[in-house]
C-alpha cells in the first residue's frame, strides 16, 4: 500500500499544463488521502473556468496509477479559493525564471 507521503511526493512531479511548476508548488493540491489502493486528491484551480481542469485531472491520475499500491484515483475539485499566496517560495522562483510574475 502506498503512503500519503509517497503520493504527495509523486504529485510534486506533476507539472501545471501552462507553467513548468508542479501542482504542489503552485498550491493547487489541497489534500491527499489514501485508503487501501485508492488515492483521493483534492485540487483547487486558479479559476472556476480553468481550461486545464481535464488535463490536470488526467495528469494526476496518470502519475498516481504508476505507483505500486495505487489502483484507483479520485480527483475532487476543492472550492477552497486559490490565491497567489498559496504558491510556495520555490514555485515563485520557478515562475519568475519562466518569465511569469
Amino acid at each position: 500500500m502506498a503512503s500519503r507521503a509517497e503520493v504527495e511526493r509523486a504529485l510534486a512531479e506533476v507539472l501545471d499544463p501552462e507553467y513548468p511548476v508542479s501542482l504542489v508548488d503552485l498550491g493547487l493540491i489541497r489534500g491527499v488521502e489514501v485508503e487501501g489502493t485508492t488515492a483521493r486528491v483534492d485540487v483547487a484551480y486558479c479559476s472556476l473556468g480553468c481550461p486545464c481542469i481535464n488535463l490536470i485531472e488526467h495528469d494526476v491520475e496518470e502519475r498516481l496509477l504508476q505507483m505500486e499500491g495505487i489502483d484507483r484515483v479520485e480527483v475532487v475539485e476543492s472550492f477552497d479559493p486559490w490565491t497567489r499566496k498559496d504558491i510556495s517560495r520555490r514555485g515563485l522562483v520557478l515562475l519568475h525564471q519562466a518569465g511569469v510574475g
